[in-house]
């Protein structure tokens, strides 16, 4: 064994796929790049995500207390990376990248067209914002585009790498 850098360990424990947040803010939505998440209840489904009080997708979440976490298939990558290289403070990020809002039924925040599964989510629990900038979110309602057969994601393992999804394989399991 030999040391490695403590600013290198998310690299090893990257959470799940790189998912698209969309938010309103002063009613104009807004889209950004996301990997730190992660379920924290099967049903109902419940996740946290860190959004950083730096990223223009804070405010519009901390006010509304909605957002829709769309998931992207691999070949999106480009256009995740775009995204996630840019701010929505200066930038229609959905016009700039050729997103397409889809209405949503729960919440303001549009679901992305492009995207095999969107999920229309609200903040239920805000403890852990100040310190941590994390957020606790209900899944309101799931949607998922059966026309997209190819559903491999994309995972940032940092500084510009990323892996996509590989072979699936199945394992007896006690799980429903």
């Amino acid at each position: 064994m030999k040391p490695f850098a403590l600013s290198k360990v998310y690299q090893l424990l990257e959470p799940g796929p790189v998912v698209l947040l969309t938010t309103v803010r002063r009613g104009t939505a807004n889209v950004m790049a996301m990997s730190w998440h992660m379920m924290v209840e099967f049903e109902p489904p419940q996740l946290a995500c860190v959004v950083s009080n730096a990223n223009y997708s804070f405010g519009g979440l901390r006010a509304a207390r909605e957002c829709v976490i769309a998931i992207p298939a691999s070949h999106l990558a480009p256009v995740v990376v775009k995204v996630g290289n840019s701010s929505g403070c200066d930038t229609d990020k959905f016009a700039a990248f050729g997103l397409t809002k889809v209405p949503s039924a729960s919440v303001t925040p549009p679901l992305i067209g492009e995207c095999f599964a969107n999920l229309e989510c609200k903040v239920t629990d805000t403890r852990f914002v100040n310190k941590y900038n994390i957020f606790i979110l209900a899944v309101l309602k799931a949607w998922i585009n059966p026309a997209q057969k190819n559903r491999k994601t994309l995972h940032h393992r940092g500084y510009g790498k990323f892996v996509i999804d590989g072979r699936n394989i199945k394992l007896k399991s006690r799980m429903r």
